[in-house]
């Protein structure tokens, strides 16, 4: 069972083993009381994701004018107004491997077709009528924002029409069937965004944490629509990336993207460059036998993936072995950890990590390495 461990009273060290959630009522729960638990900040670094809670247990109509049809688990508007359906289940519900997505494709086809905003704004009114607040107040204190309150909400009518919402299946754990499908919908559909979060459960000695993980934001699915929150694309180039990562990064960053960088182009591999309208990036790729392989993406906040995602779909590393040793070669540089069940993901590496020049020393002649075998196969 997992663990994780926490410092009580500055001195005793207590761990924390995982726990199921007694009942997926308590998750919800939880969720409508601690919206930050949809973890934000994980969806968009560069502008967190606030939550406004419309409702637990919201009418989705299956007809134009309708009553409801089915009752969507939680509905919640973002800063920017864009309508996030929220779906939960708990890992031992195997409904969650497959039913909850069409569930969830059904409800979201509906809503952007049936859903009236004035319904959406009647039951935020009711609700503030309740906790004994004005609607406006409580727009701009959970939100922050500081536009009309008429002009919000035909921001959320205008992205309602426009199918711009996002989808969120949340579970004590995700399974890795649901995983594929996530990331898949994702990298497909445009404007709306589809992410599932884990939130797992840890408990001892009187104590609890619950640690939230986004899952489904793949390079691909930034790459093509650049994510809800950051308005039109654009074409990011060498120039534009590292002026925005001069803006955000440290210098230590800002040298290591650039060494990553001068590394690849030393070796004549083409350089990809994203299109996302406020997260840029940059992965190099290997030209073999006319195939594009890929290898790591460099992100303009300092994030560095490693993409096996993707580097599994061409030989040699469609093997699973081949993707170990990979992930054992740069489990080797001091600071770097990459769980074994990451091998098909794109898990990340702190930035931190290659303060010292010898740990990118070591970062780069892995990716040589990497080169090598796929130049041998």
């Amino acid at each position: 069972m997992a663990e994780i461990f926490v410092i009580k009273d500055g001195e005793t060290l207590v761990p924390l083993s995982q726990e199921a959630y007694e009942s997926e009522d308590l998750l919800q729960t939880l969720l409508a009381k601690y919206p930050a638990l949809l973890a934000g900040d994980q969806i968009q670094p560069e502008a967190p994701r606030k939550w406004l809670l419309i409702r637990r247990e919201m009418a989705v109509p299956g007809e134009e004018g309708g009553a409801g049809r089915w009752s969507l688990d939680h509905l919640f508007l973002d800063q920017e107004g864009v309508p996030t359906l929220v779906e939960v289940k708990r890992s031992t519900d195997t409904r969650i491997r497959r039913e909850v997505v069409g569930q969830m494709l059904d409800y979201a086809a509906n809503a952007v077709k049936f859903w009236p905003v004035e319904s959406i704004r009647a039951e935020f009114e009711h609700a503030c009528e309740q906790r004994g607040v004005t609607p406006e107040d409580h727009l701009r204190g959970v939100l922050g924002i500081e536009e009309d309150e008429d002009q919000f909400w035909t921001t959320v009518k205008t992205n309602l029409q426009a199918g711009r919402i996002r989808m969120l299946f949340v579970a004590d754990e995700i399974p890795e069937e649901l995983r594929r499908v996530v990331e898949f919908l994702n990298e497909q559909m445009d404007p709306a965004e589809v992410l599932a979060v884990e939130i797992r459960q840890f408990g001892g000695q009187s104590l609890k944490t619950l640690v939230p993980r986004v899952i489904g934001q793949t390079a691909e699915a930034e790459n093509r629509k650049g994510g809800l929150t950051g308005g039109p694309k654009r074409q990011w180039d060498k120039a534009s990336f590292f002026r925005s990562m001069k803006e955000k990064c440290s210098e230590n960053e800002l040298i290591v993207a650039n060494k990553i960088l001068e590394w690849a182009e030393d070796r004549s591999l083409s350089i990809k460059w994203g299109q996302g309208s406020i997260n840029g990036m940059f992965q190099p790729l290997i030209e073999h036998k006319g195939i594009f392989h890929h290898s790591i993406s460099v992100w303009n906040n300092g994030r560095i993936q490693i993409e096996f995602m993707y580097i599994k779909r061409e030989p040699p590393f469609e093997e699973e072995i081949k993707r170990n040793e990979l992930r054992e070669r740069l489990n080797k540089i001091d600071g770097v950890f990459i769980p074994a069940d990451k091998i098909s993901g794109e898990p990340p590496i702190l930035p931190s990590t290659f303060k010292e020049e010898a740990k990118l020393v070591r970062f780069l002649e892995t990716l040589d390495w990497l080169v090598e075998e796929i130049k041998k196969s």
